[in-house]
């Protein structure tokens, strides 16, 4: 049986109820709501409620993108980038600067594109190596891994559809091209974790998957070079057929850590692929996902669970592990409520999103 959008409204309340903190307008680890959870996920928590405000149009909705900004600027010393007690690794930063971009995308707030703008130019600054390309991780500049390389792509392009200052294009493209050399296998569309010293560290993770999908898809939108969208179709489809079961529901990840949200990040680029590039033959495989979740959800709280094939547990809860399924029923269509724009126009659409 499939989710409605009346299930994701109920999820996406339950979620807030358990994790929101009303006063740190930031969200609890867990639902013991003893401590505020870690830095970066907070900004795929603000993505998450940008998706809902994108579907709504409630003022509530608005309302909280706003306050979650709020929040990030009290906890995180004004989001000042020079910080390095509060942002310890570059990809910390990036995620914030991926969110501060939409949000002023959603909202017209010229103070979150400020920050964007400055925070990209930070990690550019000490994270790019001008020598033999990539991004570093670690202010230590150990390696260079997936999770900071795709985001700083999809970063870039944000920046560069609101700016249209082509040195972010330029900035994209380049190392786009160094993670298609360095953390992907061309033949299956696996994604690495990490590359250091050239040797690639061959780690399954959908939001590495997911990463690269968004970022190819957006270079795709912006030059319509075919090879991009063939890349992030096999980077879909190796999440699909071999990272998932033979079912096709993906990977649990996270046990008892923050790679519960991995799925999150996933689901956001998974769907910019089926919605801005036509690629709907994704969707019912991520409908099928999210309705497996839901189907095992915590009836009493609402809250489902990052094991998707087994019945969310009913005691302490993380948010991380809680927030994925909950996240994809914000973007992704219920069965039957797509419908095409015009004749002419071969990518479907989802009502209301």
């Amino acid at each position: 049986m499939s989710f409605t959008v009346k299930d994701a409204a109920t999820a996406y309340n339950s979620f807030n109820q358990y994790f929101y903190s009303e006063n740190d307008k930031l969200y609890y680890a867990n639902t013991e709501k003893k401590a505020i959870g870690a830095i970066w996920t907070q900004a795929i928590y603000w993505d998450m409620a940008m998706n809902v405000y994108k579907r709504t149009k409630d003022a509530a909705d608005l309302k909280r993108i706003n306050d979650i900004y709020t929040g990030g600027y009290n906890r995180y010393d004004k989001y000042n980038w020079n910080n390095t007690k509060e942002w310890f690794i570059y990809d910390d930063i990036m995620w914030w600067v991926i969110s501060l971009a939409r949000a002023h995308q959603v909202t017209g707030n010229q103070a979150y594109l400020d920050h964007s703008v400055a925070g990209f130019k930070h990690v550019w600054e000490g994270s790019y190596d001008p020598v033999d390309g990539g991004m570093f991780w670690d202010f230590k500049h150990s390696g260079k891994n997936a999770c900071i390389n795709f985001p700083t792509v999809i970063a870039a392009m944000t920046l560069y559809n609101i700016t249209g200052d082509t040195a972010y294009l330029q900035k994209a493209k380049e190392v786009y091209n160094w993670g298609v050399n360095n953390l992907y296998d061309p033949n299956t569309g696996r994604v690495a974790d990490n590359n250091v010293n050239g040797h690639k560290g061959w780690s399954d993770y959908t939001y590495n998957q997911g990463t690269f999908i968004g970022a190819a898809v957006m270079l795709y939108k912006a030059t319509a070079t075919a090879a991009y969208l063939d890349q992030a179709k096999l980077a879909a489809t190796y999440t699909q057929k071999t990272m998932s079961d033979v079912n096709g529901i993906m990977p649990a990840e996270g046990d008892w850590n923050e790679q519960g949200v991995l799925k999150s990040i996933f689901g956001q680029y998974v769907m910019m692929l089926i919605n801005d590039a036509g690629q709907t033959q994704f969707l019912p495989w991520i409908q099928k996902n999210i309705n497996t979740a839901w189907g095992n959800r915590d009836v009493t709280r609402g809250l489902t669970y990052r094991n998707y094939k087994v019945p969310c547990v009913t005691g302490v809860l993380q948010s991380y592990e809680a927030s994925s399924a909950v996240y994809m029923m914000q973007v992704c269509p219920p069965e039957g409520k797509r419908k095409a724009k015009s004749k002419k126009q071969k990518a479907i659409v989802a009502d209301g999103l």
